[in-house]
């Protein structure tokens, strides 16, 4: 296997968190999927905000709303730029991936009628799931699901059968945030778009560990959050094409997304606007754009290789414990394993692992009906990043070997 040549240890320098203890114990944290730790680099964009030039954006004449709409904007732009989307007006800045999958199940309203298809994945966390099905109960539609087989793949042959001239919207997550598994969106994404169906990919566990390419995947929207990229909670972004997001009505109202209001009638804003009424997440917003810069310095093909290979070490290693069983074997996957030890509530597992200043997370991960499918309460999920080391890996395989012997 090639080793890659990131220099992890100064990586984990700009990550504060890191060196505090838990219950007396150096933190271990691989609860990644659920939320990843912020750098300092993002932190100082953030404190600078504040001390700086908070204000709010778009409308002020003064100097501070200036600065704060300059670098907002700027925000936006890398964005844009490192999910190469078209234009800046196709990035439309959310609380997170929850806000912008209901953003686009509330404007299908619009569209859909009774007898018409929408289809999501077995594998879905309730974010794409329970906003379709809102979405069924208002318009009479149908819901569909792609199945999935032991391993925790997509039974893509069926997802074909599935298809007809009355899909009218695909959902699916690029990752899935309880497996792990890569799902072959852009496949995906094609059959849909040769039934004339419109495609949304929930981004948010895939976004940190795969740089997507969103004009070459031709989807038609993707969501993402920034605390899964090392930026801060409540903001994120919902990537539209700029065809659909003319199509799409507002999804509230208020100050900004506006053109014109009288007691009349009302016109709306132009894009991004339409979408976005008041006041933002404006610090939210610049951080997350700092936390690009700060990924793309450490380069997302390096990231990427690192973290494969910490998998398949911690694979390799929590596999040797006896009555351990992984769940979620798909041949493309990445920085999660979720497993269960025979006879052991994964529960009782991940409160000894805290313990021992293991940070895992235990249950359904919002995700009940992959649970239901392997007729399990729940996991015990280990989910990595670029800034983990196989010596953190050694410590929770350890670990669960305690756990296992106290519990037994």
């Amino acid at each position: 296997m090639i080793q890659t040549s990131l220099d992890i240890a100064t990586i984990r320098k700009d990550f504060p968190i890191l060196n505090r203890k838990v219950n007396g114990q150096p933190l271990v944290y691989l609860d990644n999927a659920a939320t990843s730790q912020t750098p300092q680099q993002v932190i100082d964009v953030i404190v600078d905000y504040y001390q700086g030039y908070n204000a709010n954006i778009h409308r002020g004449v003064h100097s501070l709303s200036q600065e704060a709409t300059d670098a907002y904007e700027m925000a936006r732009k890398k964005i844009q730029e490192h999910f190469n989307i078209a234009t800046p007006k196709e990035v439309i800045f959310t609380s997170g991936t929850t806000h912008g999958i209901n953003l686009v199940a509330t404007g299908f309203s619009s569209f859909l009628k009774k007898g018409d298809e929408v289809m999501v994945s077995a594998m879905e966390h309730h974010s794409n799931i329970v906003p379709w099905q809102m979405l069924c109960e208002r318009t009479g539609a149908n819901l569909k699901v792609i199945p999935m087989n032991l391993d925790g793949e997509l039974v893509m042959e069926e997802y074909h059968k599935l298809l007809s001239d009355r899909t009218k919207l695909v959902f699916c997550n690029h990752v899935s945030n309880a497996l792990g598994t890569i799902n072959p969106i852009e496949e995906i994404i094609e059959a849909a778009h040769n039934v004339d169906a419109a495609v949304l990919i929930d981004g948010a566990q895939a976004a940190a560990h795969i740089k997507p390419d969103l004009q070459a995947l031709d989807v038609d929207f993707y969501v993402v959050s920034a605390h899964k990229m090392c930026g801060p909670t409540g903001v994120g972004i919902l990537y539209g094409k700029e065809e659909w997001l003319k199509k799409l009505p507002p999804y509230q109202g208020g100050g900004e997304m506006i053109a014109e209001v009288t007691f009349e009638k009302t016109t709306y804003a132009d894009l991004p606007h339409k979408f976005e009424a008041g006041t933002p997440n404006i610090c939210g917003g610049i951080a997350f754009g700092a936390a690009l810069d700060y990924m793309n310095g450490i380069g997302f093909e390096a990231l990427t290789q690192y973290e494969d290979e910490l998998v398949a070490y911690a694979t390799q290693q929590l596999l040797s414990i006896e009555g351990l069983k992984i769940y979620g074997t798909a041949q493309r996957k990445t920085s999660v394993i979720s497993f269960n030890i025979e006879g052991i509530h994964p529960y009782d597992i991940g409160t000894i692992l805290d313990k021992l200043g293991i940070a895992v997370r235990t249950g359904h991960h919002c995700a009940q009906p992959i649970m239901d499918f392997y007729k399990i309460p729940g996991t015990v999920r280990a989910s990595f990043s670029f800034y983990n080391t196989k010596e953190e890996v050694d410590k929770l395989v350890a670990g669960v070997k305690r756990a296992k012997g106290m519990l037994e």
